[in-house]
């Protein structure tokens, strides 16, 4: 039988001021690559901060986890940003992360953007364009991650940036393989042993159900769990432990990390 190795990624660093969300301490002890907020969507210098230091502590990956400028959304909103002033706005998140890493002993190893934004440029021409000139303005050679079949993910292909594959455990999939909208019945699941299930048969490449129940292969090279969602920890867990049971290697996408 072949090895496989996954990535098991979540989103932190989310709270804000004295608004906490999500137990990021406690997510780090079990993923091994960390989407971080960049103050955009979600997180302020301190939390983001925090969440770089653990990340380094644990020898968890730290990536750039950009969005749209929507703290009240939570970046979960579509915003018409023209794309030159779209493009400044992730330079700037990325930059910024990445002096709070540097300070924190680790820096960005990737970029994954959020919410809407990560939305928006499964098929947005423009915003996907503009995304990948703001990474390649950065580093040319910075890996992203995103949804397969996105433009994202083709454009960055085309300007040569490192591409990787992106599947969630804890969403449900359309039959054309892009997520469910989150107000629509059902796009989030809850149940850790069913979602545990779903991600070995993600991580061997085997069909799982779209929310219609047709058979759907989505090809990833990472599994991310929300970690704003209730419950996240004891998912993340079941996941983690349910992949090793299954002689599945939990590993950085990057290749760096634990």
């Amino acid at each position: 039988m072949v090895p496989i190795n996954i990535d098991l990624n979540a989103d932190l660093a989310e709270g804000f001021g004295r608004w906490e969300l999500g137990d990021d301490d406690a997510l780090l002890t079990v993923v091994t690559s960390a989407n971080v907020a960049c103050g955009f969507h979600a997180g302020d210098p301190t939390v983001i901060r925090g969440a770089c230091r653990q990340a380094a502590a644990g020898r968890v990956a730290v990536g750039a986890q950009v969005g749209y400028r929507d703290l009240a959304g939570f970046g979960r909103r579509f915003i018409d940003v023209p794309p030159r002033e779209l493009a400044d706005d992730v330079l700037y998140q990325i930059g910024a992360l990445d002096g709070l890493a540097r300070a924190s002993g680790t820096r960005v190893r990737y970029v994954k953007p959020h919410g809407a934004l990560y939305n928006a440029i499964v098929h947005h021409e423009e915003q996907a364009a503009a995304v990948v000139a703001a990474v390649r303005a950065w580093d040319p050679e910075c890996p992203v991650l995103g949804l397969p079949g996105s433009r994202w993910l083709a454009k960055a292909e085309e300007a040569r940036l490192p591409v990787f594959r992106e599947a969630f455990a804890d969403r449900a999939y359309t039959p054309s393989g892009t997520l469910v909208p989150r107000r629509e019945r059902g796009a989030v699941l809850h149940d850790a042993e069913l979602i545990a299930e779903r991600c070995v048969r993600l991580a061997r490449g085997e069909p799982i159900a779209a929310i219609d129940g047709t058979p759907l292969v989505v090809h990833a090279d990472s599994l991310c769990v929300h970690g704003d969602t209730p419950g996240a920890v004891v998912v993340a867990l079941a996941v983690r432990e349910r992949l090793e049971a299954e002689g599945i290697t939990l590993r950085a996408f990057t290749g760096e990390g634990r």
